[in-house]
């Protein structure tokens, strides 16, 4: 069956990654459905608890991960061994990722405004592993030719030189396009030639004499906040769920 699947609908190899992506986005929705059910004090579902202590799905996920990711090593590339290798690692990476805020901030905001920051990840996360299996390579390895791939030294300068680009559009304070960057360089030549994000440690370093830089910097970032921002909470509440509202100043001085 797998071999069926790789010579007639995706590249030869590439089937353990389709099975884990799909079983990493399938794990975050019904996770995310579980756990807005919870909040909503709706359905079957309760949160596990075990001697008082709150046992947060990143546990099992981080489990899962070890045993999937382990497993794929032994397993190869081939065979059902693989095909479930490669479920277990998306389903853990699911549960893992879907608490990557927890993780980050070493304390349980999910239906925090940082609590996003995991929605963020895993839309990002998704869309990376999708271009890979869509056959984009990383660096830039994918646009050369043949005769390019035989000689080291031209993979050698092509991967230093996109690694350079992606790095220096991170510097600039553009994350996301410094990730995409690394599987479609022309990416990150164009976070390249564009301004800097205010407050990023280029702009801190090259914009500290340029007034006229840093205030373009600061206009450009305004106008793309102000384009992005709305369409981009409203999808992560769709997705992921409304974070909790903040409590009032007046309200925390009550406490």
């Amino acid at each position: 069956m797998g071999h069926w699947w790789e010579r007639n609908i995706i590249e030869p190899g590439k089937l353990p990654l389709l099975l884990a992506l799909t079983a990493f986005v399938l794990t975050f929705l019904v996770t995310r459905t579980i756990t807005r059910l919870i909040r909503a004090g709706r359905g079957p579902f309760g949160n596990v608890k075990a001697g008082g202590l709150h046992i947060h799905h990143v546990v099992p996920g981080v489990v899962l991960t070890v045993v999937g990711g382990f497993g794929a090593v032994t397993s190869g590339r081939y065979g059902f061994g693989a095909a479930v290798c490669a479920v277990l690692f998306g389903i853990g990476a699911g549960l893992v990722l879907d608490e990557f805020a927890l993780i980050l901030h070493l304390q349980d905001v999910y239906w925090t405004e940082e609590g996003r920051q995991s929605v963020e990840v895993v839309v990002l996360t998704v869309a990376v592993v999708g271009l890979v299996l869509a056959g984009f390579a990383p660096f830039g390895v994918n646009d050369m030719s043949r005769q390019e791939l035989h000689s080291r030294g031209s993979v050698i300068a092509t991967v230093v030189v996109d690694f350079l680009f992606s790095l220096a559009v991170l510097v600039k304070g553009k994350a996301r396009m410094a990730v995409f960057s690394v599987i479609v360089p022309f990416v990150g030549v164009i976070g390249f030639v564009r301004l800097a994000r205010p407050g990023s440690p280029w702009a801190r370093r090259f914009y500290r004499d340029r007034p006229r830089a840093r205030a373009r910097a600061l206009l450009r970032a305004y106008h793309h906040d102000r384009r992005w921002s709305g369409p981009s909470r409203a999808f992560q509440d769709w997705l992921g769920g409304k974070p909790d509202p903040e409590p009032s100043p007046r309200a925390l001085e009550r406490r």
